[in-house]
């Protein structure tokens, strides 16, 4: 079935070309399209285009349909094109002439528009729900090994002291900056698309306002050509926010890396986390962090690939749009599954608590020499070069004494503000629960 069939055969080849991945993803924003479906058949209802009777036996279906949906068990029967072919199908079967009234006042364009906003809206919750998982863990290992001293580096050599606590916080705090980028996008997402039809609007008095309240959204896009454009952009936007996540997923998962390497051996992972060599029997392999760092490195040029496909696009609906199913659903399948992947890893982290035990990490205290020499009285200069001709004559001796008390630093390294941090921007989000909207839609009519 096809929702612009006009009774001409088209030829097999060009259907299953232009289906494309649609049966493997439309599972996927089902439960969405229901949901849309509910909110756009009382809008019909309420402005006297579809008859009360009509309009609730439709909902009274579509709320049938839906527990299937939620589970990724409502299917594309075959021959159907996409999941709002199959939603229509269903509903025509079953009530008849009522089915057909449900495409009423919208487009298929702003219908899949409609359907990857609430997608998205969702799936940004589910990361920022696995994001701040992460960051708990993050924050509470740094309280944890504040006080545990290890080298830092600089051009990969060994500079000054940090911490754990301080390695750890910084990863929690960079998520937290993170998901500001995700709540830009999650602004533009949370607007209302429907009612802009194939992106010129409607001849029917149709009330979008009333769809946006039913379906949630903060706001409306206005007008009906730029909701059209919102498709491409909804998408580039959270793949910022994809983006920003993996970049530091793909940083930390390279320096547990290193830090695990016999070389430094900062840190070590329980066995049953880390796989073996089919050759070499004494080896102990970070996959997991591999794996999450090679994934991560790839979703963090989704912006890249996103932007190649929409970018030289005019204004309107053009097929090339359905492909960005393929680059933004599976982006975040796997997003989420680094986030929890390394939410398990960095929860069974073991700490070395020795690190600075070894003799090569002797001068990382040097420039708290130079800082003691100032604060009695020496140019910074003079004591820089004072304590660079002890080290090359070998008269150094490592001191372990800091002072650090700045925030931010070994000292004081702000956790509690870094937690203030993450939770004013998780705040700002405002989510709302799939599970209130479609209580609310399915007793709509209960209600008047």
């Amino acid at each position: 079935m096809k929702l612009w069939d006009k009774n001409i055969d088209t030829d097999k080849l060009v259907l299953a070309f232009t289906t494309g991945r649609d049966p493997e993803f439309d599972p996927l924003i089902a439960q969405w399209d229901i949901m849309g479906s509910m909110a756009h058949i009382i809008m019909l209802a309420e402005t006297g285009l579809v008859g009360q009777e009509d309009a609730r036996r439709l909902l009274e279906s579509l709320t049938e349909l839906y527990p299937a949906a939620l589970k990724g068990e409502y299917l594309l029967e075959p021959g159907m094109e996409d999941i709002h072919s199959q939603v229509e199908s269903d509903l025509t079967k079953k009530l008849g002439e009522p089915g057909k009234r449900i495409h009423t006042g919208r487009s298929r364009n702003d219908q899949v528009l409609l359907d990857m906003k609430l997608f998205l809206r969702e799936e940004i919750f589910e990361i920022t729900s696995n994001t701040g998982q992460l960051f708990q863990t993050l924050i509470s290992l740094s309280d944890k090994y504040k006080d545990i001293l290890i080298p830092g580096y600089t051009h990969m050599q060994v500079a000054m002291p940090s911490s754990f606590g301080l390695w750890f916080a910084s990863y929690a705090e960079a998520l937290s900056e993170d998901l500001m980028i995700m709540k830009g996008a999650y602004d533009f997402i949370n607007q209302n698309p429907l009612g802009s039809a194939a992106g010129y609007g409607s001849s029917f008095p149709i009330d979008r306002e009333m769809t946006t309240k039913l379906l949630g959204f903060r706001d409306l896009h206005i007008n009906s050509v730029n909701a059209q454009m919102a498709r491409g952009r909804s998408e580039l936007f959270t793949s910022f926010g994809i983006s920003a996540l993996a970049t530091t997923l793909a940083r930390l998962a390279m320096d547990a890396v290193l830090f695990m390497n016999q070389n430094f051996g900062f840190i070590s992972f329980p066995d049953h986390l880390t796989t073996g060599s089919s050759i070499m029997p004494h080896k102990k392999n970070p996959d997991v962090l591999e794996l999450i760092r090679g994934k991560s490195n790839l979703l963090a040029q989704l912006p890249g690939q996103i932007s190649a496909l929409t970018g030289n696009l005019p204004s309107g609906y053009h097929r090339d749009l359905q492909l960005l199913k393929e680059s933004i659903i599976p982006a975040i399948i796997d997003l989420n599954s680094c986030l929890n992947m390394m939410n398990l890893m960095m929860t069974n982290i073991i700490i070395n608590e020795q690190v600075l035990d070894d003799e090569r990490y002797k001068y990382i205290f040097s420039v708290e020499q130079v800082n003691e020499k100032v604060k009695n009285g020496i140019p910074f200069r003079d004591a820089y070069k004072e304590v660079a001709q002890e080290i090359f004559s070998g008269r150094y001796r490592q001191g372990r004494e800091h002072r650090y008390t700045h925030l931010g630093s070994i000292g004081n390294p702000g956790n509690e503000k870094i937690r203030k941090k993450m939770e004013s921007v998780i705040e700002q989000f405002a989510f709302v629960r799939k599970e209130k909207i479609f209580k609310e839609l399915s007793n709509y009519f209960e209600k008047q």
